[in-house]
């Protein structure tokens, strides 16, 4: 990407050195971000085919666990199998996936003709509705009824209210209500290669955006212009997205600070957010240095990245997630860091699941001994965390192929080289 001839930091030959400052008035709306087209490689839905697959696949676990059926919100899980989402409110809304026989929903009556048009009748077309008055947990109960019950037990997903769950434990005397999540997450942790297709492009969007607006810093730029930048970076690609923005000092707060902030030169900016694609996300972090790096701030990013391939080589088919963590973590406190969270250090796991949701199933985190295999995916994103100095993460996502893991993105070479 050519550079901004005009801005404060260029990223020469698609990453490189930083340019010096330049005064504000001849700063203008950056041409980097006016220069942006959607990418041209086709994006390609999830099927009804792969969705069927996934329902069976999860009837294949419940008979396992002992589940006659399960029951979830219109949320992510609800997306995953059957490509809708609703969303919650104080009215229950959902559907039931049995171990046996067609899914069915459950709806408010005035809702119907909506939820309706949102489904799939490829998987169900059975709608029962409720009434303002009547409940919908005995209309929960009454589907797991009619599709025969064999263990008593009812699952829920994990993202349902309690409210619900209660209600329905409250309609279903004699029965268990129990976690879905073996079922639910033990499905999703697994990308299938459509998946893995459509994050690789979040990904690609992600990049191209942070590249077109780390081009427009400048001295005494806002924290919320940058991000007006890439949210519009974001649409011109196609796609809303958006980041976290740290600045300074407050880039040693992982998750930041209500305070406005302002990027100067000599300035550590950390940058944390993505898009998604059909549904699926990226989650990418880029940490600079707004004009020439200290010695101390390069030091500290160098030992980030050491960090960062560290929990990366450590990961391979039939290893344990918490020892990707291990890796890193040991990086960061072998350079005399803090441990076990302690600060200075390393503060939070080394990475969570990523999918459908930005953080989803499972984590790179002590304590965690599922064994890591194809199909699942992950950020790897080590945070070295100085209160009072600054925060150094580089976060790049990745997924298990037969053949151990990839990543998503191309990961930073230096601290004045985030795309290289």
């Amino acid at each position: 990407m050519p550079l901004h001839r005009r801005s404060f930091l260029g990223l020469a030959a698609l990453g490189g050195g930083l340019l010096s400052a330049r005064p504000r008035d001849e700063y203008d709306i950056p041409s980097s971000i006016e220069r942006l087209k959607p990418l041209s490689k086709p994006v390609v839905p999830i099927t009804t085919e792969e969705r069927k697959r996934r329902i069976a696949g999860a009837q294949e676990l419940m008979a396992k666990q002992k589940i006659d059926a399960i029951f979830m919100e219109g949320t992510a899980s609800s997306f995953y199998f059957t490509g809708m989402r609703w969303g919650q409110s104080e009215r229950t809304f959902g559907l039931l996936i049995p171990a046996r026989g067609a899914i069915a929903y459950v709806c408010p009556k005035f809702e119907e003709d909506r939820a309706r048009e949102l489904i799939n009748p490829a998987f169900g077309d059975e709608v029962r509705c409720w009434e303002e008055h009547e409940s919908p947990y005995k209309l929960i109960v009454d589907i797991v009824k009619a599709r025969g019950v064999k263990h008593k037990r009812i699952g829920m997903e994990e993202r349902v209210r309690f409210f619900i769950a209660d209600g329905v434990r409250r309609e279903a005397p004699g029965f268990d209500i129990v976690d879905a999540t073996p079922v639910t997450a033990g499905m999703r942790m697994y990308k299938s290669p459509a998946e893995i297709a459509l994050m690789q492009h979040a990904s690609d969007v992600t990049i191209e955006a942070y590249k077109a607006t780390f081009a427009t810093i400048r001295d005494g730029m806002s924290q919320s212009e940058f991000s007006a930048n890439l949210s519009a970076a974001f649409r011109k690609l196609g796609y809303s997205g958006g980041a976290l923005v740290l600045v300074g000092k407050d880039s040693a707060i992982p998750h930041g600070s209500i305070k406005p902030q302002v990027i100067r030169e000599g300035d550590v900016l950390l940058v944390d957010g993505g898009t998604s694609v059909e549904g699926y996300a990226s989650d990418i972090t880029r940490t600079i240095v707004v004009g020439k790096p200290s010695a101390r701030q390069t030091e500290i990013w160098n030992l980030e990245k050491k960090a960062q391939d560290a929990a990366f080589a450590a990961i391979s088919i039939g290893a344990t997630c918490e020892s990707v963590d291990a890796a890193a973590r040991a990086v960061i406190e072998n350079a005399g860091f803090g441990k076990n969270y302690a600060l200075p250090g390393l503060p939070h796991r080394t990475g969570h699941g990523i999918g459908l949701e930005g953080h989803e199933w499972t984590n790179f985190v002590r304590g965690n001994k599922t064994p890591i295999g194809p199909g699942m995916c992950f950020s790897d994103e080590p945070t070295i965390a100085i209160p009072g100095e600054f925060g150094i993460r580089l976060e790049d996502c990745l997924y298990i192929g037969e053949d151990g893991p990839h990543f998503f993105s191309k990961q930073s070479s230096a601290i004045d080289k985030p795309f290289d």
